[in-house]
């Protein structure tokens, strides 16, 4: 009861300072640790790792890995003035009201953390609207249940809070009442890559999947490249949310972390994240860098160019980690072409699988200093855009050839034969035969 009372007199954001403080050091990991006794990294450590994967990955394919439940998020500095200039503070019966009553039909999707609801409010301020009018929202709900995904929350609030970019969702507001931990995010029309890849009829265009690879780059680019570096962690398709324009932007900043400055080379800290998109040199160390993202970044990759999840049990076993099953195949330039995701037929840029399929192998190198920098992925990602060599038109173009070949051909063996007989039919060929 004390604790409520001092809550509610501090205001929400003291709570929200006093968590981010409190907690244990990242350094200290309890007794389900992932052991880090060897701080190199290999392809016999990254077989372990991948074995590993596939034993504890859930039926869902979206199982988090974490050793510690006592790391505490580290927004960037001074955040508490910034967001409470730029974020709205909801109240409980506010969004009660704009989800309408978060009624069942109203839900958008799940995850760890609880329900996320569609829903509406008034475009100047808290107050709900009328569904159809006003301004769409997502309304994100965390269970009450859980220390660790308030600290998730707090961690959200804190870095969009402050972080604002084209490919990064928009954090319109929040509520803190009681046990009451919600979320208000712009609505994205589309929902989120992973539905459009593995969820749906209708295969997602290749110019579309470029598209929105380009736009999820971008956004990592960001929180990698400012002077505050940021790791995103959790890199994934579900975690990559489009518009109506298929224009991709990340969501869900739980697990991002402040990343390494001055000197030091990574951030020590728990693993957490989720298995078949987690760098393995992270998982085997607790060493956290920009290129664990980048990492992540080439898992996706795989998943746009093949229609494949990263983690699929259904599969045979040789196929259910992603990685493990494509890496023969990005190392081989006559081999590639076989990881195309059978639904887009010939409908696919010839080129730009090859490039996708050599920028795939780089991000996924076993060397996380070899991998490239997001900077330098959207560098290579970006003129990808505009290419046209469709491989239905390039074997249109070489079954035409061809079929002209084979005409041409006939017609010469038509030629010859005509002549020939010309040639039997003619006086002097008779009289050369007459004299023999």
């Amino acid at each position: 009861m004390e604790k409520e009372k001092k809550e509610k007199n501090c205001g929400c954001w003291t709570v929200l300072r006093l968590s981010v403080i409190g907690g244990s050091s990242d350094t200290k990991h309890s007794a389900n640790s992932i052991p880090r006794t060897s701080l190199v990294y290999d392809a016999a450590t990254e077989t372990r790792y991948l074995n590993s994967s596939n034993r504890e990955m859930c039926v869902q394919d979206e199982a988090r890995i974490s050793s510690d439940t006592t790391d505490p998020p580290t927004p960037p500095p001074a955040a508490e003035n910034k967001v409470q200039r730029q974020l709205l503070q909801f109240t409980f019966h506010e969004l009660k009201a704009a989800t309408g009553n978060f009624r069942p039909d109203s839900i958008l999707g799940e995850g760890g953390f609880g329900y996320v609801f569609k829903g509406w409010i008034e475009e100047n301020g808290t107050a709900p609207a009328k569904p159809g009018s006003g301004i769409t929202v997502a309304v994100k709900s965390l269970k009450p249940d859980g220390l660790q995904g308030h600290r998730e929350w707090v961690a959200e609030v804190d870095f969009l809070g402050q972080l604002h970019h084209p490919n990064l969702v928009k954090l319109i507001g929040y509520c803190i009442e009681d046990d009451q931990r919600l979320l208000v995010y712009e609505f994205m029309t589309r929902g989120s890559l992973e539905n459009h890849l593995f969820r749906r009829t209708i295969p997602l265009p290749w110019s579309n999947r470029i598209k929105i690879a380009l736009g999820a780059a971008k956004g990592l680019a960001f929180l990698h490249g400012g002077p505050k570096p940021v790791i995103y962690r959790d890199f994934k398709t579900s975690n990559i949310l489009l518009d109506s324009e298929y224009n991709a932007k990340l969501s869900d900043f739980g697990l991002a972390k402040a990343g390494p400055q001055g000197d030091k080379t990574h951030v020590s800290t728990r693993v957490v994240g989720t298995y078949g998109y987690a760098a393995p040199e992270y998982v085997m160390t607790g060493h956290l860098t920009s290129k664990s993202d980048v990492f992540s970044f080439g898992v996706v990759l795989l998943e746009i160019l093949t229609g494949r999840r990263s983690m699929d049990k259904k599969r045979p076993s040789g196929e259910q980690n992603l990685v493990a099953w494509a890496r023969p195949y990005l190392a081989d330039r006559r081999k590639f072409y076989q990881l195309v995701d059978p639904r887009l037929e010939l409908n696919y840029s010839v080129k730009g699988v090859q490039k996708i399929s050599q920028l795939a192998y780089m991000c996924l190198s076993r060397d996380p200093k070899s991998r490239p920098s997001m900077d330098e992925v959207v560098k290579a990602l970006t003129p990808l855009q505009d290419l046209n060599d469709l491989a239905i038109l390039s074997n249109h173009s070489r079954f035409t050839q061809s079929g002209r070949r084979k005409k041409k051909l006939d017609g010469i063996q038509q030629l010859s034969y005509n002549h020939s007989r010309s040639i039997r039919g003619s006086p002097l060929h008779s009289g050369r035969q007459h004299c023999k």
